[in-house]
């Protein structure tokens, strides 16, 4: 190694001064104003949680490589959840005695405000109580899953694990991914965990964080194809009066076009949950392929609920074409509330409201026409990192289309069919697509109705994230893309018959973030 780096300073030195100088290219995929790690591997949004005025992530995170494996929690901190200062590793991977190590596995975070647990000074209401599993594995094998839990006086800056761990152990392999929260009418905390390979959620109380007890389980509905994953359960408003709970499972699921959450709406009286839809209806969270394992902020300010989730999937997500500086990314941070519909009860995911104070805005129209079997409208700007909004009006199309992220080869296009009330995603030929089998296999699809003849669109796309919100965050899809060429054209394209853009605005957000 070192006879390379003198090779390549005298190599260097022979070159023009304005070779010596240039910038180095920018990385084509990280994207601007999606959260990635600094470097190396990231999955899992871990310990989400609220205190002193700053919002705290930590995710699952290999320090030594862009690969998985090794796996910790890393750190980063933020204001406004747009701007993150990234911290350093916060719980780490450990040999044991008996030489096997422990990796720490998808967990959460509460803030102990009355010192339940015992473990910080008296009077002290900020102390952070981390729950993890604890993944032992020796020699490749899988030893032991159970749950633990590590604690910071510091705001996390430097955590404790508890000498008396694990605090949860059933004996098993597949037991994981503690969620924790306060359950107010009995003033107790509650934790949801998987018993992963059984597709069953077991629910436990403590009164001091440290001793937990049995409740109830739930499970086996729905999506049972795959293991479940990373349980969240949380209580929102009802339109007009009362509340649901919901019920949020990650699924690692290669059927039903990879769709990777699914969630249950029902209520909680401390000791089970019980669902209202039937058993084997499962409802998902996002209708595209790369959008798994979110989970919410404990303690969120005004009671808002806040979810994150990893825009990969685990069927390809170690081939990613990002290089081997980083890998993985979350999506943007979304508010999730529910609406009365003639249907019923929907659940509606809406981008962090503080997204709206970023950018500029760089093009605002109303009433544009689009001819039938015209040439593509195509919008003044070009660019890669952006916030699209645009109401649609299909009139007598029978399709509409909008290309985006477009060059001469290249294009990631969002079709609708009006007669079918179908919204498609289609990545097939967005670049970089050969890197696995399974990448640009299908497209992503899902049913959504026209509202008074209008369909609403927001798009968030972000160098190699794609979310779409539908009909204002009723429906979602979300997909990574690799795009070759970089030219970021947009065009809209109606097909069978008029249509009209009613309105369309897009705020260029390719400006990086400063912390």
């Amino acid at each position: 190694m070192k006879i390379r780096y003198l090779l390549l300073l005298s190599a260097l030195g022979s070159l023009p001064a304005r070779a010596q100088t240039a910038a180095p290219a920018a990385d084509p995929y990280r994207p601007v104003y999606h959260f990635a790690p600094p470097r190396n591997w990231l999955n899992d949004a871990n310990g989400l949680v609220f205190s002193n005025g700053v919002y705290h992530l930590f995710y699952q995170h290999n320090p030594l490589s862009a690969a998985p494996g090794h796996l910790a929690w890393g750190h980063a901190t933020s204001p406004d959840l747009l701007r993150w200062t990234n911290l350093p590793v916060a719980l780490s991977e450990y040999r044991n005695p008996d030489g096997s190590n422990t990796m720490i596995f998808s967990g959460s975070a509460v803030v102990d405000a009355n010192n339940d647990s015992g473990l910080f000074a008296p009077g002290q209401t900020d102390g952070l109580v981390a729950f993890y599993t604890g993944h032992v594995e020796k020699n490749g094998a899988t030893l032991a899953q159970h749950q633990n839990l590590a604690f910071s006086p510091d705001q996390g800056l430097s955590w404790t694990r508890y000498a008396g761990n694990p605090v949860l152990d059933i004996g098993s392999k597949e037991f994981r991914d503690p969620k924790v929260f306060w359950y107010a009418p009995q003033r107790k905390w509650v934790m949801a965990c998987v018993k992963a390979d059984r597709q069953q959620i077991y629910l436990y109380q403590s009164a001091n964080l440290r001793d937990w007890q049995f409740m109830s389980r739930w499970g086996r509905a729905g999506d049972t194809v795959k293991e479940w994953e990373c349980p969240d359960l949380f209580e929102l408003p009802v339109p007009g009066g009362g509340t649901k709970w919901m019920l949020l499972i990650s699924s690692g699921n290669p059927t039903e076009q990879f769709r990777g959450q699914q969630y249950f709406l029902g209520q909680f009286d401390g000791q089970q949950f019980t669902p209202d839809q039937p058993y084997e209806e499962p409802a998902y969270l996002d209708f595209g392929k790369d959008y798994f394992a979110a989970v919410t902020f404990n303690n969120a300010p005004a009671n808002r609920r806040l979810l994150v989730g990893w825009t990969n999937d685990w069927a390809y997500a170690r081939d990613i074409p990002t290089g081997d500086a980083w890998r993985g990314s979350f999506a943007v941070p979304r508010e999730l509330s529910l609406r009365a519909t003639a249907a019923g009860l929907v659940l509606v995911q809406q981008p962090l409201a503080e997204l709206g104070t970023l950018g500029k805005e760089a093009v605002s129209l109303k009433n544009q026409s689009l001819k039938a079997g015209a040439a593509d409208y195509e919008l003044p700007f070009r660019g890669e990192s952006y916030d699209l909004e645009l109401t649609l009006e299909p009139g007598k199309a029978q399709t509409l289309t909008l290309n985006l992220l477009q060059s001469e080869a290249e294009r990631t296009t969002l079709r609708y069919d009006v007669a079918r009330q179908l919204l498609t995603l289609d990545r097939r030929e967005s670049g970089r697509v050969d890197f696995h089998p399974l990448f640009a296999l299908t497209t992503e699809t899902a049913r959504v109705p026209l509202q008074n003849g209008q369909l609403r669109l927001r798009l968030l796309v972000d160098k190699s994230v794609v979310e779409v919100f539908a009909q204002d965050g009723e429906t979602t899809l979300t997909d990574l893309v690799f795009p070759r060429q970089h030219q970021g054209r947009i065009t809209l394209q109606a097909a069978g018959g008029p249509a009209r853009i009613a309105r369309l605005s897009l705020r260029d957000l390719s400006q990086p973030l400063a912390p």
